[in-house]
């Protein structure tokens, strides 16, 4: 049973969530706490801690072109505010496209084009697929930053993000920690992630894989779907009508989807649910006890970072190679207080797609 003072500070963070528009804009952060990863997009990476203190002005109005999967879910709408946030404050021009699903590659490949055939001085890309620039026939003469996917490609030297391979390790370090507890002889763990290969989808899996090694957890079944809420409806129906895992680990959406398909089968105190990332529905699920666990990568702060880096490395500044926020827990009873300012976009934030100086 949660502490009353705890319940109290939760429905404050959840009204404001819910209701305010405003809830993220009067945030300044003097520091982040972030950490560089050798080697360079590895799936086996040391970490070092830095504090990373945000420019407060550009030398000029860099025009930027960024380019994103999709904004179809808070995950990438979180990316998106927190990219505005950091452009208007040092009154950059910014331009955003995005290709409408991770299956998008042409799509992509053309607003690529596009940013590097028009008056932008580098790329902030979010990559449809790691492979994606072997496509890319015309020569790369603007600088690419990877914006959360890894891009393979020689002359990409930076990437903001965090590493997809220990979100699904976390996510498996949890549900075995948790088994261990129990005098249950094993338990099984079902996997919904994204599009197959695309994205973090495949690391995740690697990552659950290597934390549930010598644990009594098994892997019972993998799929994977679009980020659309009736696919994974789909998938849920047809995995419950085969097996009853004790847990299902999976995108926000999936776990979203999970909760209502759950309770119409009956099962909410039969099987666990444990996202493998952060957005207001999972997080009301913390905390009303449906959903039992999520990591937090701090989407917000990882917008507003990649802003920053580009305009540094624009500016004159080194590569800044594997770059990002340290991945985060909230769990039930004990919600981080700073998710707010760090991971969630306001309530009623919808998609920015141009900046400008003026604006």
């Amino acid at each position: 049973m949660m502490a009353k003072p705890f319940q109290r500070w939760v429905k404050v963070l959840l009204a404001l969530l819910l209701a305010s528009p405003f809830a993220n804009a009067a945030i300044s952060v003097p520091s982040w706490s972030l950490e560089q990863r050798l080697p360079f997009d590895n799936k086996i990476q040391h970490s070092t801690e830095v504090q990373y203190t945000p420019l407060t002005n550009a030398k000029k109005d860099w025009r930027i072109c960024v380019l994103m999967p999709h904004l179809k879910d808070s995950y990438w709408t979180g990316i998106n505010y927190g990219l505005v946030q950091q452009a208007k404050k040092l009154k950059l021009h910014v331009e955003l496209f995005e290709a409408g699903s991770y299956y998008g590659l042409d799509k992509q490949l053309s607003q690529l084009d596009n940013c590097m055939k028009h008056n932008f001085d580098a790329i902030l890309l979010g990559g449809v697929r790691p492979d994606l620039l072997e496509f890319y026939k015309p020569p790369i003469n603007k600088p690419i930053i990877a914006l959360v996917n890894r891009l393979d490609h020689k002359q990409v030297t930076t990437r903001v993000g965090v590493n997809w391979y220990q979100m699904g390790f976390q996510a498996g370090q949890y549900i075995r920690q948790q088994t261990d507890k129990t005098t249950q002889v094993s338990s099984q763990v079902a996997l919904l992630a994204g599009p197959d290969k695309q994205g973090g989808s495949g690391l995740v899996e690697q990552g659950l894989t290597a934390a549930l090694i010598g644990s009594k957890v098994g892997i019972s079944a993998v799929r994977h779907a679009d980020n659309n809420r009736n696919l994974y409806r789909d998938e849920l129906e047809a995995l419950l009508k085969t097996q009853t895992p004790q847990y299902i680990l999976g995108s926000a959406v999936a776990i979203e989807a999970g909760v209502s398909i759950l309770r119409q089968y009956q099962l909410e105190h039969k099987v666990k649910l444990v996202s493998s990332y952060l957005s207001p529905a999972i997080l009301r699920g913390i905390y009303r006890e449906r959903v039992e666990f999520s990591n937090d990568d701090l989407v917000v702060v990882q917008g507003m970072l990649a802003i920053d880096v580009v305009v540094r490395e624009l500016q004159g500044a080194e590569p800044f190679g594997d770059i990002g926020p340290k991945i985060q827990s909230q769990v039930i009873g004990n919600i981080n207080q700073q998710v707010l300012k760090t991971s969630l976009a306001p309530a009623d934030y919808y998609p920015i797609y141009r900046v400008s100086p003026d604006n």
